[in-house]
């Protein structure tokens, strides 16, 4: 990658203070842009010597002389800066994008509305099971950027659809789309804008290339026949080649080699969700090289990320699960797919602007009682009680586990999947998550 002379980094957090300092490093004149000032962010301008920090500023004279533009994932494509850089012809690219330049390693790309960290975690465990000099990150944790410094063999990187906006060359060896289901359309103009930016992940691939696909998945499904790549689908009905479901045993069937078949009767990760990710993990951890003795192990070993679906306490017969990453629709049917016992349902946050008919029709009958608060909640109880579901609107969410604790009965499942943001009430969903398992503590 030839290195701009200048480049502005929009927003501070973690992935443009990794950009920032890898720019840096490599001598480049860095100009940081932030509408938050330093204590709001966290820092100490003093760390940060040899980088313009203009913290409180965004006016468009922040582009003057820049060659590069590298926006943070929580900028939106519309902020002024970016649509005047447009303007004036400045590069603007995503900190993938920039990351994807300058590694010399294969890289693995995962990306889907929902199960993108766990597939990632998966995939990374078999590969670093296998032996293999492994970064495993992306919107998942750690800025791919960070691979850069001590580069590593192979990336496993989980990818939003806000970093692929920024996309032009970035090619993922092996790219997996796991789902495509209406989220973030408070940022996206529409559906069909999100959907097309999940499938710039494939979009520089060539017939070398892997792309995995959830054939379960009508939008998965629409992509097969539209890719340059050679495609394998995943999903629990049958196939000559592919992934499938036989049973608890996934079976792998790849071009040219044998059948393979692996128990999930020792895994910790629970949820119908949870089965697609395994199936999806287990196709591209052994496209990628990992011997089957290591993605067996990553199927048995792999413990429920936090606030995924966990098991937060039992009381009275009455089982408690924190789902706060369930922060959109079709995350919140997958939660509840997963019991078959009677459900308590908190619900709400921030409406992210999808349609809740789905989520209604998944509650029918299956929900006890849906506990609905935060700054949306009214749309969500509306379309639930339109669903015939069962709705008391309370006032946050420490209501709504005193309320569960008085509502739920012995043999019921009390559920946090919000179906929403968090950013009314917590700083992100782990916020809530902790929120709500210090709320059920405190129950006795």
């Amino acid at each position: 990658m030839d290195l701009p002379r200048r480049a502005l980094v929009i927003g501070f957090g973690r992935t443009g203070r990794a950009v920032a300092r890898l720019l840096a490093d490599r001598g480049v004149a860095v100009r940081v842009a932030d509408g938050r000032d330093a204590g709001s962010l966290g820092i100490e301008p003093a760390e940060w010597v040899g980088i313009d920090l203009r913290l409180g500023d965004e006016s468009l004279a922040l582009l003057d002389g820049v060659e590069l533009v590298v926006p943070s994932p929580g900028v939106p494509r519309g902020a002024p800066l970016l649509a005047e850089a447009v303007r004036r012809g400045i590069a603007v690219r995503a900190e993938v994008e920039v990351a994807f330049r300058l590694l010399d390693c294969p890289l693995i790309g995962i990306t889907g509305t929902n199960g993108k960290s766990t597939t990632t975690t998966l995939v990374g465990h078999a590969l670093v099971r296998a032996g293999r000099r492994t970064f495993v990150g992306g919107n998942l944790g750690k800025p791919l950027v960070l691979a850069v410094a001590d580069p590593p063999a192979i990336a496993v990187a989980e990818v939003s659809s806000f970093q692929l906006e920024w996309v032009e060359r970035f090619r993922p060896h092996i790219g997996c789309l796991l789902n495509v289901t209406p989220d973030h359309l408070d940022r996206h103009a529409d559906f069909a804008e999100y959907r097309d930016a999940k499938a710039r992940l494939f979009a520089a691939q060539g017939p070398e290339d892997w792309a995995v696909l959830n054939r379960d998945d009508p939008e998965c499904a629409r992509l097969a026949s539209r890719l340059a790549a050679q495609v394998i689908t995943v999903g629990t009905t049958p196939v000559e080649t592919g992934a499938l479901l036989d049973g608890d045993v996934v079976v792998l069937r790849l071009p040219g080699a044998a059948e393979e078949r692996y128990p999930l009767t020792r895994t910790h990760l629970a949820g119908r969700h949870n089965v697609d990710n395994i199936l999806a993990a287990v196709a591209v951890a052994r496209l990628a090289g990992a011997p089957q003795a290591a993605v067996q192990d990553a199927i048995d070993q792999v413990e429920p990320l936090p606030h995924r679906l966990a098991l937060v306490a039992e009381r009275g017969g009455v089982r408690w699960y924190d789902d706060s990453k369930a922060t959109n629709v079709g995350a919140t049917v997958k939660s509840l797919e997963s019991f078959t016992e009677p459900v308590v349902l908190l619900a709400g946050g921030v409406d992210k602007g999808g349609d809740y008919a789905p989520l209604a029709r998944a509650a029918s009958g299956r929900v006890r009682r849906a506990l609905v608060f935060g700054v949306g909640r009214e749309r969500l109880a509306s379309a639930l009680e339109a669903g015939e579901v069962a709705v008391e609107r309370v006032a946050d969410l420490s209501a709504a586990v005193a309320t569960a604790a008085t509502t739920a009965r012995p043999g019921d499942v009390v559920l946090l999947a919000p179906a929403c943001a968090s950013f009314d009430m917590f700083t992100d969903y782990a916020a809530r998550g902790r929120a709500f398992r210090a709320a059920v503590e405190a129950l006795g």
